[in-house]
């Protein structure tokens, strides 16, 4: 079997869906002949020509605008927006259209599209290369939202976003893109969107994580349990639709939970995930629900590392729910 980075992965994930569906195009800024800022969609220009890897303006807004024709029409559009932090121009067509298709046509019409975007911090790429949007598009009925922590996961899971009926927008955490490796099975196989997996069990804390602060968290586990601390450990995987019984299921057994995300604090995914674990476990918690995040700030530059919630903060707060 293979091994794969991230981006070789989500190259391969194209591929194969291209190949099997000629339906599948790709369009976005340099995704052709230069093969996309990260190189995803190396060596797919050459393959599938300019008809299905298709370059386009610096135009957020028109590439979206674009693929909701194409999808409208029986195509399954994969537009890249070069970085998450440039989506903006495009929420209009991604609020406003893309989401509400199929609800606005009685279900005539659907809108299956997968938005690819790196996103977050750690490469030093400042307030416009690094921000993590997540939260906005999981409050938009209508849209998934799927981030992958590792070239297994974003293989399986693209495959299934790109076979959706529904459109997807697909997170990929760049700060791992090359670092994170790990074998990857040749052809199809699909992850099914909406399922969590628990990647370490243990007895004491749940820590909730996904993308490039799943690595993060991964690491704090590890060291808290050299120091005596015996965590669970859910990589979520998919954000909309949630799995919100594994988080169920996990807390229920530890009694406490930490949830991990690089995203601002205030109304960031862990609000959303700390009401919904006091909805379905009050009577099992006994440590407050904690959030290590990003702060309630613009990305920084020069305090990128210590903006991150990187191990040792995740592993402070580990301890201190430990002894509450």
């Amino acid at each position: 079997m293979p091994t794969m980075n991230v981006i070789q992965a989500v190259n391969d994930a194209l591929r194969t869906e291209m190949r099997r569906d000629a339906n599948v195009v790709v369009l976005g800024e340099d995704v052709g002949r230069f093969g996309g800022v990260f190189r995803a969609t190396q060596g797919l220009h050459d393959e599938f020509g300019a008809d299905r890897v298709i370059d386009t303006p610096l135009a957020e807004g028109g590439i979206i605008g674009t693929a909701v024709g194409m999808a409208l029409y029986g195509l399954r559009p994969v537009p890249e927006i070069q970085f998450a932090d440039f989506i903006f121009p495009a929420m209009d067509q991604l609020v406003n259209e893309v989401a509400k298709y199929r609800y606005r046509s009685g279900g005539q019409y659907a809108c299956p599209m997968v938005i690819r975007s790196p996103y977050g911090g750690g490469i030093r790429g400042g307030h416009y290369h690094s921000q993590s949007p997540e939260a906005h598009f999981i409050h938009t009925a209508g849209l998934k939202v799927v981030v992958p922590s590792n070239p297994y996961d974003a293989k399986g899971l693209l495959i299934s976003a790109i076979r959706d009926p529904d459109p997807v927008l697909f997170f990929e955490p760049k700060r791992v893109y090359r670092a994170a490796k790990g074998e990857v099975p040749e052809g199809e196989y699909e992850i099914p969107l909406g399922q969590a997996r628990v990647t370490r069990e243990g007895s004491q804390i749940t820590v909730i994580a996904w993308g490039a602060m799943w690595h993060e968290a991964d690491q704090a586990v590890r060291e808290a349990a050299e120091a005596g601390l015996d965590c669970e450990l859910l990589d979520l995987r998919s954000l909309q639709p949630l799995d919100v019984d594994a988080i169920e299921r996990s807390v229920r057994k530890t009694g406490r939970a930490v949830i991990v995300h690089e995203a601002p604090r205030t109304c960031g995914f862990g609000a959303e995930l700390s009401a919904l674990i006091q909805e379905r476990c009050f009577l099992s918690l006994e440590a407050p629900i904690t959030r290590v995040t990003g702060f309630d700030t613009p990305f920084p530059y020069t305090l990128e590392a210590e903006y991150l919630p990187r191990a040792p903060r995740i592993l402070r707060a580990l301890r201190e729910v430990a002894a509450f």
